[in-house]
């Protein structure tokens, strides 16, 4: 399993490559086999799984209640925008158009491991997103959020 930490802001070349820094791409176990899978985010930024960790994110989504509105929207939103992608040979993905277009993404993008993932984010759109956020103290948010895991 790849897991991802860190945040880098990277420039969006004219073709929407983005290069995967060097930290991230030491963190991919040989599964992934260099390969990504994009979809929409929440908060609007990208959402990208390495090919190993997209296997366990797709089983996880295999389980859910198909009968349920809600889990079938669910299924809908996440899997309509999926693309696939590879490194090439400079380390660079790219961000098809239409996920630059979700996220507003334009030349330069925020760049954030989120351990089993990596997220996509115009850097302007996650700097008020903290601020918007940011109405908590760090340790109140992790107390809430971790003390209430066993």
């Amino acid at each position: 399993m790849s897991l991802f930490t860190g945040s880098y802001i990277y420039s969006v070349d004219a073709k929407g490559r983005i290069n995967l820094p060097s930290k991230m791409r030491k963190s991919l176990s040989p599964e992934s086999a260099d390969t990504f899978t994009l979809t929409f985010g929440m908060e609007h930024c990208v959402f990208v799984y390495p090919k190993d960790n997209w296997a366990i994110e797709q089983q996880k989504l295999s389980k859910l209640n198909k009968y349920l509105p809600e889990n079938r929207y669910v299924l809908r939103v996440m899997l309509e925008p999926v693309e696939e992608t590879t490194l090439d040979a400079q380390s660079r993905i790219i961000i098809p158009q239409r996920h630059r277009d979700y996220a507003g993404i334009k030349d330069e993008v925020l760049i954030l491991g989120m351990l089993e993932k990596i997220e996509l984010w115009n850097p302007q759109a996650y700097e008020e997103y903290k601020k918007k956020n940011d109405n908590k103290t760090y340790e109140d948010v992790v107390a809430e959020t971790l003390g209430r895991q066993e």
